[in-house]
């Protein structure tokens, strides 16, 4: 069994007899805090904070880090609380230990939002100490080694937890080992019959290419004498899930996935790899198209390497990586070598930049905790975007920017700056306009073009690939409803004092206060979003203002009396929809409905769904078309048409004609000779459906046309 004096002596290799007895303090706390509990296994709970702490040992992780892995449970599984932990550690380690900490069991609704709350408030530690992380993967590690003592759907639940987000942080930074040994474990917890049956293909299938694998290790190895460089071939070998992934993603047998032998050629310095790699393309020729040098333009999470694939004798597939040794120690290690090198009290570039690199991620998580909704749409972000494949374009002034596979030009212009990318109005990608759903390819160079006053429209939420664009353009959207609900609110609620000659502005604050504590309202702004949305109605609440503040009814005033309908110019956005049931267009006579949470609805004055509406009047607003309209609308029309070849060509090109678009079409067979077309155009106004129907109504096979929603 390991004891605390065998991970003493593990220490003794890179930390001083001060910290190291610090160490033993800690675990000699936590064995008394937890004296008499104990794991499902039934060993002594004490074991799990020291197996944690071994962990991390394996990293050369600082003597406060192990500390915190001995106390880890202390706050939350006994009664010593983080005031008495920093009373006898000190406050760096109480604040580790308290960032590691689970929450308080707060009765949550259910499961996943406790553990999305609880994702969020490590993240906040995170972003004030980024060990924090790294003691909670070692932790969730040794939980997921001993996952054998839990119910099975206990177990799958953890390992689909450990499989979406952490064995992902452990990715995003650079931890190779234990992101690896999470993933075949979560793997093994999920299906553990299929983990089985692979394992032992795998060593099944290694005891039989082990001569062929020595052959071609050996060639290397002489390859590299022989040129007199310094470097050092090794086997590499493909972790459970990445054969399962492969099986089933590439739909390939188990046997040419294995075929494929992998190799790593570690060296002393990033001359010494490109020299390697032209003694290895001269050895085997290389596959065209599958070289990708992450040492000049590393990956996200500070990996570097050269990947090549080549192939062999006999046309047998190679895949070789070639790195430092330092890049080695990056590989494995990730953000945690920043440590390994403070240990030496030396300062290695690789580590500082992959330490800057997971600071700047963590900065970009606390961006998108601010801006998501609740914690759920939070950690759905984080889950999108972790770790996807990585291309990489370049600004216009030259500058490189990493962006997920299947990343848009919106996405670019957010990771350039969340204002560049809710300006963004048109993007050119090498010198030529592109759409702004356009997936990007490495390589290409953009320029972003903006616009004052410009904002982020709806749709593009259908074709973002990154969490940041999507959770800034849905805070972007939400104050921008706020903002329309807002203005709307104070145009309907002066529409309904003018009938009293007076108007918000001129209202003292009196009433307003009064009215604003009556409703429970924090200010004015709040009142007139409640409007704007139609959960309140802006006749009763002018009414309530001028009763306030004249302590009576203004029954002496005409309330009949309008001032002027609401002119819409079909750019409200958000709290202005017209209708889908009878499609308005300019020049129709229009009427708004006041629809809770949705703020005016706008229909044709004879719309059969505004029903017993139409006798409340409260609920009902004159409205008339802006003169200035630039909008498209959709309107419904139904042909009955005589049954012939290329009808859907004809009728297409005879609406392009007349500068409308087809926005849906569907044929109907009514009997063998004629067919009902449904038709949705996008036109400007009145006039311009008219002229379109006159056109239709030429072709000699229409019999009939009828515009839909009446």
């Amino acid at each position: 069994m390991f004891t605390i004096d065998d991970l003493a002596d593990r220490l003794g290799s890179y930390l001083p007899q001060s910290e190291i007895q610090q160490v033993k303090r800690a675990f000699y706390y936590a064995e008394q805090a937890h004296d008499g509990q104990c794991r499902r296994s039934g060993e002594p709970y004490v074991t799990h904070p020291l197996a944690v702490a071994n962990i991390l040992a394996n990293m050369h992780m600082d003597h406060q880090s192990l500390m915190a892995a001995m106390l880890h449970d202390v706050i939350e599984d006994t009664g010593v609380g983080k005031e008495a932990l920093a009373k006898q550690f000190g406050k760096p380690v109480a604040e580790l230990v308290d960032g590691v900490s689970k929450l308080t069991q707060i009765a949550f609704e259910d499961k996943a939002v406790a553990q999305a709350e609880n994702f969020q408030k490590m993240v906040l530690a995170m972003s004030r100490d980024i060990r924090v992380i790294i003691v909670k993967l070692a932790d969730r590690l040794h939980n997921m080694r001993t996952l054998g003592a839990l119910r099975p759907e206990k177990k799958r639940r953890i390992a689909r937890e450990t499989l979406e987000i952490y064995a992902r942080i452990a990715s995003r930074l650079g931890i190779n080992t234990i992101r690896v040994e999470l993933e075949d474990l979560s793997f093994q917890a999920l299906h553990p019959m299929r983990a089985e049956r692979i394992k032992r293909a795998v060593s099944s299938a290694r005891g039989h290419r082990r001569s062929a694998i020595r052959q071609i290790q050996n060639t290397l190895q002489q390859s590299l004498d022989d040129e007199e460089l310094s470097g050092t071939v090794v086997g590499r070998q493909k972790h459970l899930l990445s054969i399962y992934k492969k099986m089933r993603d590439q739909r390939k047998p188990f046997t040419e996935i294995m075929d494929v032998f992998g190799f790593r050629i570690i060296t002393e310095d990033v001359d010494s790899c490109y020299r390697i790699l032209g003694i290895v393309h001269n050895l085997y020729k290389p596959v065209p198209g599958r070289f990708k040098d992450y040492i000049a333009i590393p990956k996200a999470n500070g990996y570097q390497s050269l990947h090549t694939s080549l192939f062999g004798s006999g046309g047998m597939p190679i895949e070789v990586q070639i790195r430092t040794r330092e890049m080695e120690a990056m590989a494995n290690n990730g953000i945690a070598a920043h440590w390994l090198y403070k240990a030496g009290q030396t300062q290695h570039p690789i580590a500082e930049g992959s330490h800057a690199r997971a600071r700047s991620w963590i900065k970009g998580l606390l961006e998108m905790q601010r801006h998501a909704g609740d914690s759920l749409e939070f950690i759905e972000h984080v889950k999108n975007d972790l770790f996807p494949d990585d291309i990489y374009v370049f600004t216009s002034k030259g500058d490189i920017m990493e962006l997920p596979q299947g990343a848009t030009v919106i996405d670019f212009a957010y990771a350039v700056h969340t204002d560049i990318g809710n300006g963004t109005i048109a993007c050119r990608i090498d010198r030529h306009l592109a759409p702004l759903s356009t997936r990007l390819e490495s390589g290409q160079t953009l320029d972003i073009i903006t616009a004052p006053g410009a904002r982020p429209n709806l749709a593009w939420l259908n074709f973002v690939a990154t969490a940041k664009a999507r959770s800034a353009i849905r805070h972007a959207l939400k104050h921008q409803k706020h903002t329309e609900a807002v203005q709307l609110g104070r145009r309907l609620l002066n529409k309904s004092l003018a009938q009293f000659e007076t108007s918000l502005e001129e209202l003292p604050e009196g009433p307003l206060a009064g009215l604003l504590a009556e409703l429970g309202l924090k200010n004015v702004e709040a009142l007139l979003e409640s409007i704007g949305l139609g959960n309140r109605i802006a006749h009763v609440v002018g009414r309530r203002l001028l009763d306030l503040q004249h302590g009576e009814s203004p029954a002496g005033k005409d309330e009949s009396r309008a001032h002027g309908p609401i002119l819409i110019s079909g750019a409200e956005g958000m709290v202005i929809k017209f209708a889908r049931c009878c499609h308005p267009l300019p020049g129709d006579p229009v009427i708004g409905h006041l629809s809770v949470g949705k703020g005016i609805v706008v229909h044709r004055t004879e719309c059969h769904n505004l029903g017993e509406l139409r006798n409340d009047p409260d609920k009902l607003f004159a409205l008339e078309w802006s003169e200035d309209i630039a909008e498209d609308f959709p309107v419904a029309l139904r042909l009955e048409v005589e049954s012939r070849r290329g009808l859907v060509a004809e009728l297409a090109g005879l609406v392009t004609d007349a500068e409308a678009n087809i926005e849906r079409i569907g044929i109907e067979e009514r009997d063998a000779r004629l067919v009902t077309v449904n038709l949705t155009l996008s036109v400007r106004d009145r006039v311009h459906l008219a002229r379109i129907i006159k056109r239709l109504r030429n072709l000699p096979h229409v019999e009939r046309i009828t515009r839909l929603g009446n």
